[in-house]
């Protein structure tokens, strides 16, 4: 499916439940992206009840009114190059249907720059006031929710691949920030484990399907910082904080053995693993290594 035309239903189709969310007339439709949509709208209304007591610097709205503005009026001359007037009765009344259809979806699209705007000023206010929150915060559901609005936001799977190694990037500074707190040590590695399993099996498989190691070069260079930063955990650390943190060292070390196995059987020229795991396709050993 054209990758414009998906992004324009999605886009209608996010509107239509924002209108729903506020009390309009439902639309007796589903789409396959409803389920990260519906989240996207969770947090577009919680940014209006929790409004953080943030200034958002003018220079930025000064920057993102230009850059909308500049977005409008290329979008209107792009429409009034389709609309040419044609040659002919019959060319000509297409368009007409055609400058109709069109002048609907510029309205569409401002409305869409609108709400882009208002949502880029009340995040660009919520990620400064969330960005160093922990559990236990008043801030830190946000901060969660507007991670779970850029997965919604995101439809290849490597993007969300990475998004995800990001998110677990995150889980380990706040892990560093609760030491001493065991209860909350333990659950922000166990969230940063399963950030780390989503992102691994979603760049791992993209890696086997596409028969292509870039996903794989992405997986390698996140296991190598990370586990330096997850061993510095262990500095200073209680025992049982110890022994929670060799759990988070183990599975950076089971990802690295997946991700070199995969490119040993992308390099050999072995067909994509028909069983997968947590960390994604279980590979076979090329011939020449058994």
């Amino acid at each position: 499916m054209d990758s414009d035309l998906f992004s324009r239903r999605r886009a209608a189709r996010f509107a239509q439940l924002l209108d729903e969310a506020n009390g309009g007339r439902r639309h007796h439709v589903r789409s396959r992206a409803d389920d990260r949509l519906t989240a996207l709208v969770a947090v577009g209304q919680r940014l209006v009840a929790e409004r953080p007591d943030v200034e958002v610097d003018a220079e930025f709205r000064t920057g993102l009114r230009a850059m909308l503005v500049a977005t409008a009026e290329r979008e209107g001359m792009a429409a009034a190059t389709a609309t040419t007037p044609a040659r002919t009765t019959e060319a000509a009344s297409r368009g007409s249907l055609l400058g109709a259809v069109t002048a609907r979806q510029i309205r569409a699209r401002g409305a869409i720059l609108v709400g882009i705007a208002a949502g880029a000023v009340a995040v660009s206010g919520i990620s400064a006031a969330s960005e160093d929150a922990v559990p236990g915060d008043a801030l830190y559901g946000m901060k969660r929710s507007t991670e779970r609005a850029q997965l919604a936001l995101t439809s290849s799977d490597l993007s969300r691949g990475q998004l995800f190694l990001d998110f677990a990037r995150t889980r380990l500074d706040e892990a560093g920030m609760l030491r001493g707190d065991l209860a909350g040590f333990s659950a922000v590695l166990d969230d940063m484990d399963a950030d780390t399993r989503q992102g691994v099996r979603l760049l791992t498989t993209a890696a086997a399907q596409r028969s292509d190691p870039a996903g794989l070069d992405v997986v390698n260079t996140f296991v190598s910082g990370q586990r330096k930063a997850v061993g510095g955990l262990l500095d200073g650390a209680s025992r049982a904080e110890r022994d929670r943190t060799r759990r988070s060292l183990a599975l950076l070390d089971a990802i690295r053995k997946r991700s070199d196995a995969l490119r040993a059987a992308i390099a050999c020229g072995l067909p994509a693993p028909v069983g997968s795991d947590a960390l994604g396709p279980a590979p076979a050993t090329c011939p020449n290594d058994r």
